[in-house]
C-alpha cells in the first residue's frame, strides 16, 4: 500500500506544480505578475469593493507579498484602497484596473467557467468534495500535537 500511497502522491504533487505552473504562464502571457493576477483575480471573483481580508485569504499570499503588490498597483493607478467603518480596509479597481481585469483575470475565470462547465454536474462535485476533503484532512493533522501548525 506505502508504494501505491507514494506513487499517488507524487502524482498529486505534479499535477499540483503543473497547475501553478500553467497560471504563472497564463499571468506572464498576459503581461501581468503573479501576485497581481492572484490580486484581481480575487477582485474579481469577490466582486467590489473586495475587503482586503478576502483578497488575503482568495489569493493565497502572504500579508507581506499582499501589501507589496497593492502598493504596486495602487502606484499604476489599478486599484485604491479604502477605509471602511471598522478600521478594515477594502479594494477597489479604477477604470484602469477593470480595464486590466478584463484582459487578464476574467479571461481565465471564463476558461474555468468552461472547463467546469464541460464536465457533469456530478464530476465537478466530487472534485470539490475530495479536495475540500483533503485541505480539511491536512489542516487537522497540520494542527494536530507533533505537527508543523501545532
Amino acid at each position: 500500500m506505502q508504494g501505491k500511497t507514494r506513487a499517488s502522491l507524487n502524482r498529486f504533487n505534479y499535477l499540483l506544480g503543473e497547475t501553478e505552473a500553467l497560471y504563472h504562464e497564463m499571468a506572464h502571457a498576459l503581461g501581468v505578475s503573479d501576485s497581481a493576477m492572484k490580486i484581481l483575480y480575487a477582485v474579481c471573483d469577490a466582486g467590489e469593493p473586495c475587503p482586503l481580508q478576502e483578497v488575503r485569504r482568495r489569493s493565497g499570499l502572504t500579508k507581506q507579498t499582499v501589501n507589496s503588490a497593492l502598493r504596486k498597483l495602487e502606484g499604476e493607478g489599478i486599484l485604491y484602497l479604502e477605509n471602511t467603518h471598522r478600521r478594515g480596509k477594502q479594494v477597489r479597481l479604477t477604470e484602469a484596473g477593470r480595464a486590466l481585469a478584463a484582459r487578464t483575470a476574467l479571461p481565465v475565470i471564463d476558461m474555468e467557467n468552461d472547463v467546469f462547465g464541460a464536465w457533469s454536474p456530478e464530476d465537478v462535485q466530487t472534485y470539490l468534495a475530495l479536495t475540500e476533503r483533503f485541505l480539511n484532512d491536512m489542516r487537522q493533522r497540520a494542527a494536530a500535537p507533533g505537527g508543523p501548525l501545532a
